[in-house]
């Protein structure tokens, strides 16, 4: 299973909707990977929960199939973890990112 992991510490709104969840959603749609998952991490959190345009994206990516991971410690930072909770996104310590980049998915930093 060809599993791509995109890694989202940006808090650019252009770079979130013209990257990120225009390249997972068509991802999957179009078979590129098998599996897509986001993990929002450092300001990338601020950003998902304080804007609501890019909360409404976040909710369309998951409708899509993409998986959305949130670093717990980030999102409490920015005390956005319910927000993100209440939008599907699994806000937990991701302790398992070290294993994410050990492992043989491929993973994009942005």
């Amino acid at each position: 299973m060809e599993k791509l992991h995109i890694l989202w510490t940006s808090n650019d709104k252009d770079t979130f909707k013209n990257m990120i969840s225009m390249y997972s959603i068509n991802s999957v749609k179009s078979g590129w990977w098998d599996a897509v998952n986001i993990i929002i991490w450092g300001g990338s959190s601020k950003l998902a929960g304080e804007d609501e345009d890019v909360q409404k994206e976040l909710q369309k990516m998951i409708a899509s199939g993409v998986t959305i991971e949130a670093c717990k410690a980030c999102a409490d930072k920015y005390k956005a973890s319910q927000t993100l909770t209440d939008l599907g996104v699994e806000v937990k310590y991701m302790s398992k990112l070290t294993g994410y980049i050990k492992g043989d998915d491929k993973m994009l930093t942005i």
